[in-house]
């Protein structure tokens, strides 16, 4: 199965985050995209943020008022098994290439996204299977909607 970039986001702070057409990733995160948390977001080892469309569809199927952007992700990728994404696993764009550092856990930031405020559905600790991550980057360039990607590990 081939995976693909199916929608890119950027803010100007917190979430939703809006579509762009075009992502520029640097070491140092997304260009247009701020981050108000710098704590706990951002940084070279949180540059960008990685969710599959697979699972948004999933809980809007359950009833969440989840979409595109709500959860604060830049990148979301339709067509990777969801086993295949852990930090060290490496993503390849056409022009960019990414590395899993770690989850990315959620925080009371995206609780419009879910019914029951129940934010933690995507808690790596909790649910496994409904992880988004994040991702140091190793190639610097653009990440376009429909590109390819691979998983190398």
């Amino acid at each position: 199965m081939t995976a693909n970039v199916t929608a890119l986001h950027t803010s100007s702070g917190g979430v939703p985050k809006l579509p762009v057409e075009v992502l520029a990733v640097t070491k140092n995160g997304c260009i247009g995209d701020k981050q108000n948390d710098r704590r706990h977001h951002g940084g070279p080892n949180k540059a960008v943020c990685l969710f599959l469309e697979e699972i948004i569809e999933e809980l809007a199927l359950e009833g969440h008022p989840i979409a595109a952007g709500t959860t604060g992700e830049n990148v979301l990728i339709r067509g990777i098994p969801r086993n295949e994404l852990n930090p060290g696993v490496v993503l390849r764009f056409p022009d960019v290439e990414l590395a899993i550092t770690q989850d990315a856990p959620p925080c009371r930031t995206i609780i419009g996204s879910f019914s029951d405020n129940n934010f933690n559905l995507i808690s790596h600790k909790k649910y496994p299977n409904r992880t988004r991550w994040y991702a140091k980057v190793l190639r610097e360039g653009t990440i376009s909607v429909n590109d390819v990607v691979k998983v190398i590990n």
